[in-house]
């Protein structure tokens, strides 16, 4: 549905985006993830024909966003971090405007209006001036200024800056109910955003697009995929732990591995697949008269591996 090639972006000397791809698929909710100045917003100031490009090309339903601005402006929906609302403007006033500059025929504005406040519960504050709302609400009536034409795709930028803990909370649920029947790009840096509300992640970094795929994807290719980390007391026993360990079906390596304080002898213990080997663990220690001291499966979490593509 979104194509984006070789994005590249030049604020003068300096280089925002350094040949960025990806794709998106219809109703896919992805999150688009990346530090302070990894290139974020101003690659979805593109994709949204907010901004021009120095190279490369973005496409939406096909339809270039450059030679077909006006035409994937409909399709989309875009709230920047900062909402764009008016303070002295109701709610309901603010969101016929809004609906007037979006070409919505006049015998449809109120029933939209309607929908859309029900959608993001601003329904109790639509007589109500927009300056006199709580961040939360503002956020709410700035998605649905973004929701208003009925859009397929959403771009959210940094939706939660700002907010409360509530307040994000009911912001990452609207935001899931959203993503059942549309597609939806979450720019944010922050992590729990992201595992909350998506079900894939680009990471941007320094321009570039330096992971992409599910967080268990990207943990697997980051080394982090299927292990577990075992301390054994053999107790004397007649073999060595780790032989006795790699020949159990599934497993495909087993490393020392060093551990302030360890009792017995600890092991990293990597499978095939998604393979659960701590029940067939558990089985041999028992049969082996091991003390089985710890026991855990390891996953390289997305803070991890963030840290990691993102510190260089």
């Amino acid at each position: 549905m979104i194509e984006v090639q070789n994005l590249v972006k030049d604020y003068g000397p300096i280089r925002a985006l350094g040949g960025v791809s990806f794709t998106v698929q219809r109703g896919e909710v992805v999150g688009f993830l990346g530090p302070n100045g990894a290139g974020k917003t101003t690659c979805m100031k593109i994709v949204t024909g907010f901004i021009a490009a120095t190279s490369g090309a973005v496409t939406v339903d096909g339809k270039d966003v450059v030679e077909d601005g006006v035409e994937v402006r409909r399709r989309i929906g875009y709230l920047p971090e900062n909402a764009p609302v008016y303070p002295d403007m109701t709610v309901r006033e603010y969101l016929a405007f809004v609906a007037g500059v979006r070409a919505i025929p006049a015998a449809d504005v109120t029933r939209r209006i309607n929908d859309v406040a029900m959608r993001v519960g601003v329904v109790n504050v639509l007589g109500q001036e927009i300056g006199t709302l709580s961040k939360g609400y503002r956020q709410r009536t700035g998605l649905a200024q973004a929701m208003i034409h009925d859009p397929e795709i959403l771009i959210l930028d940094e939706p939660t800056s700002g907010l409360d803990p509530n307040q994000i909370v009911e912001i990452r649920e609207l935001i899931k109910d959203l993503g059942r029947d549309r597609t939806v790009i979450l720019s944010t840096h922050n992590l729990p955003e992201v595992t909350a509300t998506c079900n894939r992640i680009l990471l941007i970094h320094r321009g570039r697009l330096v992971a992409d795929g599910t967080p268990a994807s990207i943990s697997a290719a980051q080394g982090g995929g299927n292990t577990f980390l075992v301390e054994i007391d053999p107790r004397d026993g007649a073999h060595p732990v780790a032989d006795v360990l790699s020949r159990l079906p599934g497993v495909t390596s087993v490393l020392p591995v060093e551990k302030a304080g360890a009792i017995g002898e600890p092991f990293r213990i990597a499978a095939i697949g998604d393979t659960d080997l701590r029940p067939a663990i558990f089985d041999l220690a028992v049969r082996s008269g091991w003390a089985l001291i710890e026991m855990r499966r390891e996953r390289l979490d997305l803070e991890s591996i963030f840290q990691r593509l993102t510190q260089s």
